[in-house]
């Protein structure tokens, strides 16, 4: 058995006894200055443990083949109607969608339009032409005015005119005006009467507005209130849709009531535009290869000027992946300054055209994406802690011969930007703080060795000099 004698003489920290030690002065102060460098170097060292390590690489885009990419989008377009925006999106795969947002629709007319048999014979005119000075007399003085806004160098306006003028000479002869007076069927030429197609935001060509009683300014927003209608062409469908207006009025003049159309009527005859804008917002879902996003008008039975649309747009968001949440970003700080540079870059930013380009004027933008991911080794293995998409943006105008669009190019870098997080190992951070506290000790304990002896031999040598 070892005794506690031979036990003793193993330590390595044999004591001194406390008479036989001597505090000075100088100790007292080294000694303080010590412990605050421990603290400043614990600090410093607990910083650095708790910091972010961080190491970023570019490596080949992990996708998987078929992984599909969202895109957010919010864009306000002041001179395009509602009643004819369109998102396509297209790829070089061949892939081609037609979408709408959340906030707006493609029109009412996508639908097949049956505009009967053409007419050869000569239709004499029976709707009435409207010009700026008469359109509000005529409807503030009949209960109902149907209009037909056309151009004449339209292909369906001029499909169009046979079975309206047709229609127009049948109502006539049934609700005469002079002596009915419940409704009329007109003519808007666009083309001569620009001002008054563009206060009612006709942007397609036909249009077929139907007025009511007058009502169709609202003096406390300047907001245009009429129905548009969206249904079939030919002479019988015009004529069924007018008589199921016209059935619940009676010869004096009030108000409309739509409660009596049947339901076929009903559902071709929507609210038209109350203004000349539309605000696009939604989302897509496209597959990782280069691609078009395009916003402009579309309509299978409607024409448009081109010389007259504006794609001018703001870009209120545009991003590319899963949105991050503010709470998300909120929870992980520590990755604020490696996220968020550049996934935006056209929020926003307005690309107005003023007409000092001319006309049919394209607004492009080119887009490059690339994708950044952080991954982090806390857990022993690599995970996942986030994806975003960054992109740049070059944006241009360009003439066309064709119907003006706004252009959104994508395309997608084979490569990705790869952030690893590289948390500190705790073993790590004790060593330190113990060559820390270890270290500064010892120094301390020599620089307080050699000043006290540094003192004792001066005294020393005074002493001699006197004796």
């Amino acid at each position: 058995m070892v005794s506690p004698t031979k036990l003793k003489s193993m330590d390595f920290y044999r004591k001194i006894p406390r008479d036989l030690t001597e505090a000075s002065l100088s100790g007292a102060g080294l000694s303080i200055v010590a412990a605050l460098i421990m603290m400043l170097l614990f600090g410093m060292e607990l910083s650095s443990y708790l910091a972010v390590n961080t190491t970023t690489t570019v490596v080949v885009d992990k996708s998987a083949d078929g992984d599909f990419l969202r895109i957010d989008f919010n864009i306000s377009f002041p001179a395009l109607s509602c009643e004819f925006a369109s998102v396509d999106v297209s790829d070089v795969l061949g892939t081609h969608l037609k979408t709408t947002g959340g906030e707006f629709h493609a029109g009412f007319a996508s639908h097949h339009i049956n505009h009967g048999e053409e007419i050869k014979e000569e239709i004499p005119d029976g709707a009435v032409p409207l010009v700026s000075t008469t359109f509000d007399s005529f409807s503030k003085h009949f209960p109902i005015l149907i209009v037909n806004f056309n151009a004449p160098w339209c292909y369906w306006s001029n499909r169009l005119k046979p079975s309206w003028e047709k229609a127009a000479s049948i109502i006539y002869h049934k609700y005469n005006p002079e002596t009915d007076g419940r409704v009329l069927l007109g003519n808007v030429d666009c083309t001569e009467q620009a001002e008054l197609c563009k206060r009612n935001h006709i942007q397609g060509y036909p249009s077929i507005r139907i007025f009511r009683h007058g009502s169709d300014l609202k003096e406390d927003h300047g907001h245009h209130e009429h129905e548009s209608y969206y249904g079939d062409r030919d002479t019988d469908s015009i004529v069924k849709m007018v008589n199921e207006l016209v059935a619940p009025l009676h010869p004096e003049a009030h108000p409309l009531d739509l409660a009596g159309l049947s339901n076929e009527t009903l559902k071709h005859i929507k609210k038209a535009p109350v203004t000349g804008g539309c605000r696009i917002e939604g989302y897509v879902r496209v597959k990782k290869v280069p691609g078009n996003l395009v916003v402009s008008a579309h309509s299978g039975a409607h024409s448009f000027d081109s010389s007259k649309m504006n794609m001018s747009h703001v870009v209120t968001h545009l991003s590319f992946g899963r949105m991050i949440s503010p709470r998300l970003l909120t929870d992980m700080k520590r990755l604020l300054p490696y996220l968020g540079l550049s996934h935006d870059k056209l929020d926003e930013k307005a690309f107005i055209n003023q007409h000092e380009f001319g006309a049919n004027v394209t607004i492009e933008h080119y887009l490059q994406v690339v994708k950044t991911e952080v991954t982090t080794t806390r857990t022993g293995q690599e995970d996942s802690l986030i994806e975003e998409y960054e992109y740049t943006a070059h944006s241009s105008i360009a003439q066309t011969y064709y119907l003006p669009v706004a252009k959104f190019h994508y395309e997608l870098s084979p490569m990705q930007i790869m952030i690893t997080e590289n948390p500190k190992s705790f073993s790590h951070f004790i060593t330190n703080l113990c060559a820390i506290f270890g270290g500064v000790f010892t120094v301390a304990g020599i620089l307080d060795s050699i000043f006290h002896n540094t003192i004792r031999l001066v005294k020393k040598v005074e002493l001699g000099k006197n004796f």
